[in-house]
């Protein structure tokens, strides 16, 4: 008996989630102007914001007297090691108020300090600038002598896990660990879940296209698309989370297992009733909500081993 496959998920809360989304962010954003993107999306990040954990402090700094970063100190520190956070958005939108809880919990949980970054974004600036305010922040962490670990959502993602790449072949030591959450990295847009998930709600490979042209990197880059690097042996440990309805999903699944074939330490989740930006609907969803513990748990634990 064959059973049908479903080209959208059937959790009410997340179905919710994704009309509340739409009520701010419409399907259709990105032929919109980069301002107009911008607004709905600083309005919808400020719906799913909530409050900070109770003690916890932010502060608001400069790094190399150019990159905005934003700190954050639970109360309770159990760890020197520090989370370094790279937000998504496509390159386009996204800020250091966009992923402002999300950080904020990542944080609490694992009783670690966290830096989140406020790149360069595209059109304005186009690659390699996000890129390059990303590795000067992580170089400037790593100066301290401090293990780093990496965490990124989706254009975060690619950020993230190119940040590990080039850090590998520069011969950087420091990087405790890699978490990415859908991210995306470098697929070809036309096989598996690009297809699959062609017009999946809440990005569409078309989306995904848009950004890579938005953001104007070299095809061939492998630190710009990872899944492009001819080797991903002697990247960090690594935590790859992606969502089935997703045309993302297959770039994180390939880079996994490229990260097992070539002997590396990784840990895999497909989140079966998920979309693309789940993690805002983390206080909402069953599904959501277990993603987001096993996230924390992965940090965790890369922030607290020796």
């Amino acid at each position: 008996m064959q059973h049908p496959v479903h080209r959208v998920p059937t959790e009410p809360a997340i179905l919710r989630f994704l009309e509340v989304c739409a009520s701010f962010y419409p399907d259709d954003a990105v032929s919109a102007s980069i301002g107009q993107q911008r607004q709905w999306y600083d309005a919808l990040c400020a719906h799913f914001d909530r409050p900070l954990p109770d003690g916890m402090t932010t502060e608001d700094d400069l790094v190399e007297g150019r990159i905005p970063v934003r700190r954050y100190r639970p109360a309770k520190v159990t760890t020197a090691t520090v989370l370094y956070y790279i937000h998504g958005g496509g390159f386009v939108v996204g800020s250091l108020d966009s992923h402002h809880a999300i950080c904020a919990e990542l944080a609490e949980h694992a009783g670690a300090e966290l830096v989140s970054v406020d790149y360069r974004l595209a059109p304005e600036n186009v690659w390699p600038a996000p890129h390059d305010d990303c590795f000067a922040l992580l170089q400037h962490l790593l100066a301290d002598k401090r293990r780093v670990v990496l965490i990124g959502d989706s254009a975060g993602g690619n950020l993230s896990a190119g940040l590990a790449v080039r850090a590998r072949d520069q011969g950087l030591d420091g990087i405790a660990g890699l978490a990415l959450v859908y991210p995306a990295l470098g697929g070809d847009l036309l096989s598996g879940s690009y297809a699959e998930m062609a017009n999946a709600p809440g990005l569409t490979t078309s989306d995904v296209a848009y950004y890579r042209a938005v953001l104007q990197a070299p095809a061939d880059d492998p630190v710009a698309h990872p899944l492009r690097a001819s080797s991903l042996a002697g990247l960090p440990p690594a935590f790859v989370s992606v969502a089935h309805f997703d045309p993302l999903r297959d770039d994180g699944r390939a880079f996994a297992a490229g990260l097992a074939q070539a002997g590396g330490e990784v840990w895999f989740r497909e989140e079966p009733q998920m979309v693309h930006a789940w993690l805002r609907a983390r206080h909402m969803s069953e599904g959501a909500r277990a993603g987001f513990a096993a996230l924390c748990a992965a940090v965790a634990r890369f922030a607290a081993s020796p």
